[in-house]
């Protein structure tokens, strides 16, 4: 990959490197208390913060959680090329939030599980609809998310640091996996909180200096129209034109609805396209509902969400209007259209707009705070990067682990969760060179466009598994399957031909590629939809009996429910009942002499991770974790109608902002 000739601004001063030292110090301050006075040493302690999290940091946790790298970076660059209309993904999320906090969340409860496979195999028995999703989360996880904030962050530091790209992605890799491995949820929750503070904070002053270099809002809507290249002529006339369309900024710029058939950002797909993707991510996806399962009551739960909605208004103002403040700035740079220019300034011939953010905090911002702005997209990468290996380490322990050794012990699960865990940071360290690679930047294109060719069919069987109880496990898996199929063929022939760009379309014929993927979202949700019903009412239904506290409309049912994978669950209950006497036979073999000669290292580096103490005490508290009780999703009526009342409040204030861009 060649070097950008532009000029680049090092953080090498002696104000920056101190704000950073800082920023990382109090990270790890923070990961050690929390790690220090969580219980780390159980399965529901390490994987689900004891279910002890306050609202504060459940609506920080799900806000820091869904910000990455990625966001500062994609939303900034799309912003910068085609206008506010990318912010309508976050705005959207306003209402989905409330749609996971009221009726999914009461429901995952009621239904005592830890992960989303887990609740598929209770609300459908068998095992090869849970086996699907976990792979194919892992699959999302590994191949869309981290790849997406590795690239992200490696744009940014190239641009502000011009260091070592691997240097830097690995070290970052390795304190996140760090504090992943050593503290379990309540670690990163607490950690995120934090985070979340610097993030907006950083984000504030920079969108502060951003607008006051322009002159404000009002100079910002009359200058981004003639923000063009000075250079825009082509220097191999053989090979390429260049379009006024492909340099000229969009006439529809501040508009978030935009025209159904030419727009960039059809309203359409705006409206439902993204709520469909939104259902998937915000309501079933491992990352999100995680946090949520984490609160002490469903009143926390409510509250978080409302905490998290507030938060996602924000992105709008400190992410897309500085992309786009950064193109009047620095047109010729983030505005470049030219491909060999373009090379020149970032090393890709497609277009520079995703380094509008890092351009910005390079050049507009003063010593000290610039390193502030570095700590702050070091945070979102961690954070969002520390979620993504908590739950993928959730749901390799819980729904792969536990099929392959049905003995496994608690301690033996969390083990596994932390060494899976360095198994992703191997993988994604291995992955580096092809995101190095994919520096066109298409890489965060194809993130909701992937996510629009596989979220769809999940997002319809949690929804229809929630709220039909006629669904049955026949109906949702041939959805699954057949909606797979159909976004595969969307999918692969796109990878293959490319998404092209302005100067060079892509070659995929019009029939398989011309539907936006938006559209092409509402499409195989329907299909999905439709064939799921179809063969669920072809089939025998499921028992009432089996559905008790897993569909919402009986989640308030005291009867007890005699779960479909009871059979499963109870051998496994067994194996690990087992292997507990085998391990507690071979303990009381071991002399007290033996156990004192236990090496230091082993106890330290067990304390570290949570392993030490009595083993017979954690075994023990994990079999009183397990006693089935009957979940409470009580609330108390003052609370109750206060985060009622503001979730009325955050809806207006939604429909008033969508109103006013639209």
């Amino acid at each position: 990959m060649e070097e950008p000739s532009s000029e680049k601004v090092s953080i090498n001063n002696a104000a920056d490197i101190t704000v950073i030292a800082g920023y990382f110090l109090m990270v790890i301050s923070v990961g050690v208390w929390s790690m220090l006075r969580t219980n780390r040493g159980t399965v529901g302690g390490y994987f689900l913060a004891g279910r002890s999290m306050a609202w504060w940091s459940v609506g920080a946790s799900l806000f820091a959680s869904n910000i990455g790298s990625g966001h500062f970076v994609g939303l900034a660059g799309t912003g910068a090329a085609g206008g506010i209309a990318v912010g309508g993904f976050e705005w959207n999320a306003l209402f989905i939030v409330l749609l996971l906090g009221w009726l999914f969340v009461p429901v995952y409860l009621t239904a005592g599980v830890i992960t989303m496979p887990q609740y598929l195999k209770k609300r459908f028995g068998g095992t090869r609809i849970s086996l699907y999703l976990s792979v194919i989360s892992l699959f999302l996880y590994i191949f869309t998310k981290i790849s997406v904030d590795m690239f992200s962050g490696a744009v940014f530091i190239q641009q502000a640091l011009g260091w070592n790209i691997y240097v830097s992605v690995i070290a970052l890799l390795l304190i996140t996996a760090l504090y992943t491995v050593t503290g379990g949820l309540a670690a990163l929750m607490y950690t995120d909180t934090f985070q979340t503070f610097v993030i907006i904070a950083g984000a504030f002053i920079l969108t502060g200096f951003s607008f006051a270099e322009i002159g404000g809002y009002s100079a910002l809507l009359a200058k981004y129209s003639s923000a063009m290249p000075s250079n825009f002529s082509s220097l191999d006339t053989q090979r390429y034109n260049i379009s006024t369309q492909c340099y000229t900024p969009r006439q529809d710029a501040f508009s978030l609805l935009r025209d159904p058939t030419v727009g960039d950002l059809p309203w359409p797909g705006v409206v439902f396209g993204m709520t469909i993707g939104g259902i998937w991510y915000w309501c079933s996806d491992q990352v999100i509902v995680q946090r949520c399962l984490a609160a002490r009551s469903l009143t926390h739960v409510k509250a978080g969400c409302i905490v998290c909605g507030y938060l996602k208004l924000l992105p709008m103002f400190l992410m897309v209007f500085p992309g786009m403040i950064s193109r009047i700035l620095y047109p010729d740079d983030v505005g470049c259209v030219v491909p060999e220019i373009c090379k020149k300034v970032c090393g890709t011939e497609v277009g520079c707009s995703n380094i509008a953010y890092p351009k910005l905090v390079v050049s507009v911002m003063p010593s000290g705070l610039r390193g502030l702005m570095l700590a702050v997209m070091l945070a979102a990468l961690m954070s969002s990067l520390a979620s993504i290996f908590n739950s993928s380490s959730t749901l390799f322990t819980m729904d792969i682990w536990t099929r392959i050794r049905p003995q496994a012990t608690e301690r033996e699960l969390i083990v596994v969760g932390r060494v899976w865990v360095l198994c992703i940071v191997a993988i994604s360290i291995c992955w580096i060179p092809i995101v190095q690679a994919a520096q066109s930047g298409q890489l965060f294109d194809y993130i909701q466009s992937v996510s629009s060719y596989l979220s769809p069919p999940i997002a319809s069987v949690f929804l229809l598994a929630v709220f039909v109880k006629r669904v049955n496990e026949t109906g949702a898996f041939w959805g699954l399957i057949g909606g797979l199929a159909m976004g595969l063929c969307r999918m692969l022939p796109e990878f293959w031909f490319g998404t092209g760009s302005c100067i060079f379309p892509s070659q995929c014929p019009f029939l398989v590629c011309g539907i936006h993927y938006l559209h092409f979202a509402i499409i195989l949700f329907s299909c999905t939809s439709v064939l799921v019903l179809l063969v669920s009412f072809c089939t025998e239904p499921i028992e009432d009996k089996h559905l008790h506290r897993l569909v919402f409309s009986l989640r308030h049912s005291k009867e007890e429910r005699k779960d479909l994978d009871w059979e499963q669950e109870e051998r496994a209950r067994r194996a690990r009942q087992e292997a507990k006497e085998k391990m507690r036979e071979k303990a009381n073999v071991v002399t007290e002499a033996e156990h004192d000669k236990k090496s230091g290292l082993c106890h330290l580096v067990g304390g570290f991770c949570g392993l030490n103490g009595d083993l017979q005490a954690q075994d023990e508290e994990a079999a009183e974790d397990s006693e089935p009780q009957m979940p409470d999703i009580s609330e108390e009526p003052v609370w109750k109608n206060t985060v009622d009342s503001n979730a009325l409040v955050m809806m207006a204030v939604a429909v008033f902002m969508w109103g006013y861009f639209a």
